[in-house]
């Protein structure tokens, strides 16, 4: 794996270095500030540090996280969008913001017309987990009750339109079953009530889930993905039971349109050095995701296939928010 990712980072390196150019040399000459979307301590809260980290060592400038929360993020978002295609106001940016919100929300920005894609940086999938007092233990087996209850299991998400929602949501329509959605104001209160048996199921990240699942009180039963987490061992992915969409959140690195393509090609050659870098995929194993190389053309392209995808599952799930 860490061969090929610096194989692609150096054949990319190689073939940037002609957009580079001498137009770069005196950039960046002040501080850089990544747009954080979401309250500090969450996982593309910590991403953001360690990539500002990394970028602040290697630029030789300050890279400031700035936490702009508020409307499922799409707040911080229109400001970068409107921001001074300069390279120093940067989002990082997940698929509530850009592949799904033009679908669930009325929304200020265009998020394919107005951004420049960089580089994602790390991906997770979710985990269909059931509470303590749920009597299944496996996929099958929720299926099973489920179907025998008709609208009686109730899941919570992070609030309207937030993956975990949209996770919980698709697994229902492909397995073909009732679910009463609760949403909530962030992940936190989600879980409480899943422990404490007020709601019976929920969709978090494996990183989210890990701190619940040492106590063992929460029963992991699928991962929304087409491969196994190594977060949570021995769960099976959800395409292993359901002919199931996988459902993966990503992280990735966005400037305002009309950024520099000298610019964006070093940040992104930046991120792309820092996946090949056993120090730098460390820390991400400790947050808890998973790295991937991507170009700002694979990015774009990502994001493209995201928006058609995410268009089609949210009309047919029939979801819409007010805002």
């Amino acid at each position: 794996m860490a061969t090929l990712m610096r194989a692609t980072v150096t054949g990319w390196l190689l073939a940037s270095m002609a957009i580079g150019g001498p137009a770069l040399a005196a950039w960046p000459e002040r501080a850089i500030t990544i747009v954080v979307p979401f309250a500090a301590g969450g996982i593309t809260d910590v991403l953001a540090r360690v990539t500002a980290e990394r970028l602040h060592e290697r630029l030789k400038q300050p890279v400031v996280v700035e936490n702009v929360v508020g409307a499922t993020g799409t707040i911080a978002t229109a400001r970068v969008a409107r921001a001074e295609p300069d390279g120093y106001t940067l989002l990082v940016g997940t698929p509530a913001q850009i592949s799904i919100a033009p679908f669930m929300y009325n929304i200020t920005y265009d998020p394919i017309r107005d951004f420049a894609p960089i580089s994602v940086m790390a991906t997770s999938p979710f985990v269909i987990t059931v509470g303590p007092s749920v009597p299944a233990g496996t996929l099958q087996e929720l299926i099973a009750l489920a179907k025998s209850k008709p609208g009686e299991i109730t899941y919570g998400s992070a609030g309207l339109g937030s993956l975990s929602h949209l996770a919980a949501a698709q697994f229902a329509k492909t397995a073909g079953i009732s679910l009463t959605h609760v949403p909530y104001k962030g992940i936190g209160p989600a879980f409480q009530d899943l422990v404490g048996n007020h709601i019976a199921m929920m969709s978090p990240s494996p990183v989210e889930l890990r701190p619940f699942l040492a106590q063992g009180t929460l029963k992991p039963l699928a991962v929304t993905d087409t491969k196994r987490s190594a977060m949570v061992p021995g769960v099976p992915a959800i395409t292993e039971i359901l002919p199931s969409s996988p459902v993966v959140t990503w992280n990735g690195l966005l400037a305002p349109s009309k950024t520099p393509t000298a610019v964006v090609a070093l940040l992104s050659n930046e991120i792309m050095a820092a996946e090949a870098d056993p120090a730098f995929l460390e820390k991400l194993a400790r947050i808890g995701v998973d790295p991937i190389v991507h170009t700002p053309q694979d990015f774009a392209k990502l994001i493209a296939e995201d928006t058609d995808r995410w268009r089609d599952i949210i009309r047919e799930l029939g979801l819409r928010a007010t805002q």
